[in-house]
């Protein structure tokens, strides 16, 4: 059975309501399908475990909705017995909206069930109020929708840094949009007449990874991201650890031995003011390597040969690598994903982090598995788990 799929079936359901045992079982195959696709039924029924009985019934129910399509002629098996007709998703119906609000520009994109990335636009920011941010938000994703005729949406995730309240769809606190208590669920699903799901971006992108990305099977991961916010998310038995009002994650504030950046906490050597991208922007800045504040203007000028560059990008690595190492010794995951401009592009960084993080576990260690497209992965990531965690009630007929 694979580890995905028996992470699910082994996860603890006591005295469960039939409704939610429907609905596991109901995300079980789906996820089989996104899983092992094309894929016959009677090898999904072998893979999960459940009857044949049921799981072609989940499968006429997915294929009624749109979800999935016969991918092939029928087979018979030496030619003789009843055809396996394979099933796989059905990628052309049905899209999803993704929104990363990041601190200098929003993305937004669109995705297909399977988490392709379709279409992206990066919105930056002229204003950085929140009525306007998601106002231009919906437009973009409007204008997305218009050109992609055909396709028809199931909604729209949302992702952000800071202290993100997934259950009330809020923006708890931005620190450096100087945002609090925004209530982008309201907002954005009264301007586009969708259902809207909001959750931070480290959260997300675990989702992500172990949906879509080489984290697919683990059995725990842990995800650290690098961006202007620093924070992290950690998933185990395929449940991402959310804490009281979704503030699991916050690591801001670890302290970094040696640091000497003043922090607006009032302390110095905080570990998001030592490695948040501005910092590492102002840095190059000062080392007369670039004259503006995009990070891969940074990396640019590495690639083009200029040391000082290539030795501010490795230092953040290595920093860095040292934080994925202590939360490493905390949580003990399979499988760490990191987020970081530096790694994404260049291996001399992915070696700096991993000889930090320590050479016996490095190989656990992965740079993110969408690194043209994850801060739009991250918005789309949002919507596609309530899809595969519970595709009936995120059906079309549902919303």
């Amino acid at each position: 059975m694979p580890r995905a799929t028996a992470l699910l079936l082994a996860s603890p359901i006591p005295r469960a309501a039939d409704s939610d045992r429907r609905r596991t079982s109901a995300s079980v195959v789906l996820r089989s399908v996104l899983e092992h696709g094309p894929v016959a039924r009677s090898t999904i029924a072998r893979l999960t475990g459940l009857s044949p009985a049921s799981v072609t019934d989940y499968c006429a129910r997915f294929a009624e909705l749109g979800f999935i399509r016969e991918a092939a002629a029928p087979r018979r098996s030496n030619g003789v017995g009843r055809p396996h007709v394979p099933i796989d998703l059905d990628d052309s119906r049905y899209l999803v909206g993704g929104v990363h609000i990041a601190v200098p520009y929003t993305t937004v994109a669109l995705l297909d069930l399977r988490g392709r990335v379709v279409a992206q636009r990066e919105l930056k920011h002229e204003r950085s109020d929140p009525g306007w941010v998601l106002a231009r938000a919906a437009d973009g994703l409007a204008a997305l929708l218009a050109e992609a005729r055909g396709s028809r949406p199931l909604g729209v995730g949302v992702a952000a840094g800071g202290w993100v309240d997934r259950a009330l769809g809020t923006i708890v606190e931005h620190g450096l949009l100087g945002w609090r208590d925004v209530p982008v669920r309201k907002v954005l699903g009264a301007r586009t007449g969708l259902p809207v799901h909001v959750d931070g971006h480290a959260r997300a992108l675990v989702n992500g990874e172990r949906l879509f990305g080489r984290a697919r099977g683990s059995g725990s991961v842990l995800h650290l991201f690098v961006g202007n916010v620093v924070d992290a998310a950690f998933a185990t038995h395929d449940e991402v650890h959310h804490g009281p009002r979704s503030q699991a994650g916050a690591i801001a504030h670890l302290p970094v031995p040696g640091g000497t950046e003043p922090c607006d906490c009032g302390r110095t050597g905080c570990l998001q003011a030592e490695l948040s991208e501005r910092t590492l922007c102002r840095r190059a800045r000062e080392a007369g390597v670039i004259d503006s504040a995009n990070p891969m203007h940074v990396v640019a000028a590495a690639a083009a040969g200029d040391r000082a560059a290539a030795r501010l990008l490795v230092e953040r690595a290595r920093t860095t690598g040292r934080a994925a190492g202590l939360l490493l010794d905390m949580l003990n995951p399979e499988t760490v994903v990191v987020t970081e401009v530096g790694i994404i592009h260049r291996t001399d960084c992915l070696d700096a982090l991993r000889e930090a993080v320590g050479n016996h576990r490095a190989a656990h260690v992965l740079p993110t598995s969408f690194p043209d497209s994850v801060l739009a992965v991250a918005g789309g990531s949002v919507v596609l788990d309530v899809l595969y965690r519970d595709p009936l009630s995120a059906a079309p007929e549902a919303i």
